[in-house]
Parts: structure tokens; C-alpha cells; sequence
């Protein structure tokens, strides 16, 4: 059971998201408000997403949250002083809470909040900054609750490539492709609910994933350099990401004119194998790859599986309709030396817990 307190402010709004996050990851919540809530939300907006309104935690829970949280509720907890039955639990010991203070900008710089804060995170609560004078998102506090709590890939450092790559033809154009991002996204999210450090090489993702360290980067050069970086600090790398075979051979510096001609002739270079480099230089690094095929995608990822060196391959068909890029649901085979697992059409969630069900149960031998 997960314990939230919901303080009195504008965040109160959107703590009925937190609970609907958690329960659909499979938690119970149990809610108290604090005084002076009911301006902002009441027991029925708990009702409608999963959870529950209480007077005191009916047991002793797994974590705790306060979101949001008044410079009042920071400092109690702080200084061992519990008000509120939330209070009262994290006191009695619950260290596993997370704390999503909502302060005006003058009162969350006050040097005493500050200290307050940092003997939080001292104490081991995490501490979540928002942005401006707001509370921090609903998906990045549900996402560190679960983080906290941990999972199958707890203590694991995670980096995760997302979107699509972009090769400039002049300052305006470009060579690109349709993927949206969305199944690395997923990728991310799952990672950090199962207890992992997560970090995002993300190619022209126009949302960022609440919760990760995030790079963005544009064209294959960018992905190729940041990725091959980052991997040697990783111990497992999804590459989500759609990446350009072929980028021009030349870039115009200005803006290409039509200037009358009907035609213009592009050439094209292959651009090189982001997942050879990066198993050349991190042997140890268990890696998964992706490969979009135009029909039956396990020949193909099998393939890829062996002449890449990879532990898992993640095959697509392109051809169906409504799945894959751009859409909000995709359907796999996790293709691994063991066998193939088919992931019938489902959301893009549900994909990433399932590549990330075989990376924890490979993962799991090797330890």
C-alpha cells in the first residue's frame, strides 16, 4: 500500500493522476487530506481513479508521498514532527517517501525551507524540485515513488535511445524519418518504475519522459557520438531510436532556391552501425537493438541478432496499420539465442514491460 497526503494548493489538482498512475502499475493507495484540501479537490476525484480516502493508514505502508507539500510539511518532517497521520508514519520510521513541495519562488529560497529540504534528502526522502512556483508532475512523482520502491532492475544504470534521426540537406531541410518516440519513451518510463537510473539520448522527441536524465541530440553523428558515450557508464542499452542508414553528401550552408529548376539531385552516404561501435568499445554492455522490417520482422532480427553481437532483438513490421511509428501501440518479437516471444498489438506500455520482463530475466542469469 502506497500513502499519500495531499496538501492544500494548486497541485491538490492533479494528485488524482498520481493514484491512477499507481493503481494501473498495480498499487493500493490510500489518500488523507490535509486541512484546507477540500478547496482544491475532495474524496470523490480519489474514488473515480483508484483510490481511497482515509483518517489514518489502515497499515503500515511500502512508501509514502506529500504532494503537495507546504513549507509547513517540509519542516516537520524535517525536525521529526508529525501533524497529520502521513506525518505521524514517516516519524514512526517509513523512511521510502516522497516529498513534492509547492512553494511561492521567495518562500521555496528561504534558507531555513532549503535546509529543511537538504535534511530530507539526507534522511533518505527524495526530494523533487517543480518548475517555477509549481509542484513537479504527477508522472514524475509516480515515477520516483515506484523508482524508490524498487523492482527488477534496481541498481541497474539504464540509457535508452529514443525518436528519430534528422540529416540536414541545407538549414531548412532535412532527410528524416516517422518515428515519434513514443516506444523509448515507454522504454524509459518502464525502466525507472523497475528501479533503474535511466538516462535519454532522445533524437527529435518533442516530450521529454518526466523522471530521466535527458540529451537531445538531432542528426546520426549526434546520436552516434552522445550514445557511444554515455554507454560506457551503462550496464544496459535499448536503442529505440530510428536511425538514418543515409545522410547527404553534401550540406548546403544557407537555404537551397528553386531558382527554376524542376529537378535537384540529392546524394546520399551510408552512415555507419551505432550498435557495432558501441559493442566494440563496452563488450560487457547487455544491449537491446530494434529492427523495423516490411513484413515478417524475425528473419531479420535473428540476423541482426547474431551479426550485431546483441543480447536481444526487438522486430517490427512496418506494414501494419495503426501500429509502430508514430502510433500509440505497437506489436513485437522479442527475438533472443533462446527463441522468439510474440507481443500481440497492444500499447506501446505494455511492449516496454515486456522487453524489459526478457532484459530482467536475461539479465538475471548472467547474475
Amino acid at each position: 500500500m502506497i500513502f499519500l497526503s495531499v496538501g492544500p494548493g494548486s497541485g491538490a489538482l492533479r494528485t488524482p493522476e498520481i493514484v491512477r498512475d499507481l493503481a494501473s502499475a498495480g498499487h493500493r493507495v490510500e489518500v488523507v487530506l490535509g486541512r484546507g484540501t477540500e478547496h482544491f479537490v475532495g474524496p470523490a476525484a480519489f474514488a473515480t481513479s483508484g483510490g481511497s480516502v482515509v483518517e489514518e493508514a489502515t497499515e503500515v505502508p511500502e512508501a509514502l508521498i506529500f504532494a503537495p507539500a507546504t513549507a509547513g510539511t517540509v519542516a516537520r518532517l524535517a525536525r521529526g514532527l508529525g501533524e497529520d497521520p502521513a506525518e505521524r508514519v514517516y516519524v514512526a520510521g517509513t523512511r521510502t517517501a516522497v516529498v513534492a513541495p509547492e512553494m511561492d519562488e521567495p518562500t521555496g529560497e528561504h534558507p531555513a525551507v532549503r535546509e529543511n529540504e537538504e535534511l530530507l534528502r539526507k534522511d533518505g526522502c527524495r526530494v523533487l524540485e517543480g518548475s517555477g512556483e509549481g509542484m513537479a508532475s504527477p508522472g514524475e512523482i509516480s515515477n520516483a515513488v515506484l523508482n524508490v520502491l524498487g523492482g527488477s532492475l534496481s541498481g541497474l544504470r539504464v540509457l535508452v535511445t529514443a525518436g528519430g534521426t534528422q540529416e540536414p540537406i541545407d538549414k531548412v531541410r532535412f532527410v528524416g524519418n516517422r518515428s515519434s518516440g513514443k516506444m523509448g519513451r515507454a522504454a524509459a518510463r518502464e525502466a525507472v518504475r523497475r528501479g533503474a537510473e535511466v538516462m535519454v539520448v532522445a533524437a527529435n522527441v518533442g516530450v521529454k519522459e518526466p523522471g530521466v536524465r535527458w540529451v537531445d541530440v538531432e542528426d546520426y553523428a549526434g546520436l552516434e557520438e552522445t550514445t557511444t558515450r554515455l554507454a560506457a557508464h551503462a550496464d544496459v542499452l535499448v536503442m529505440a531510436a530510428a536511425v538514418s542508414d543515409f545522410t547527404p553528401a553534401e550540406v548546403n550552408e544557407g537555404k537551397i532556391r528553386r531558382g527554376g529548376q524542376e529537378e535537384l539531385e540529392l546524394r546520399l552516404v551510408a552512415t555507419g552501425d551505432i550498435l557495432q561501435a558501441v559493442r566494440e568499445s563496452n563488450p560487457d554492455l547487455f544491449m537491446v537493438g530494434f529492427a523495423a522490417t516490411h513484413g515478417d520482422p524475425v528473419p531479420d532480427a535473428r540476423e541482426k541478432l547474431g551479426s550485431k553481437g546483441i543480447n536481444l532483438m526487438i522486430g517490427n513490421d512496418i506494414s501494419i496499420s495503426g501500429s509502430g511509428f508514430g502510433s500509440d501501440e505497437n506489436e513485437a518479437y522479442i527475438v533472443g539465442e533462446a527463441g522468439e516471444q510474440f507481443v500481440p498489438r497492444t500499447s506501446k506500455t505494455e511492449v516496454a514491460r515486456a522487453i524489459l520482463d526478457a532484459v530482467a530475466v536475461e539479465i538475471g542469469k548472467e547474475r
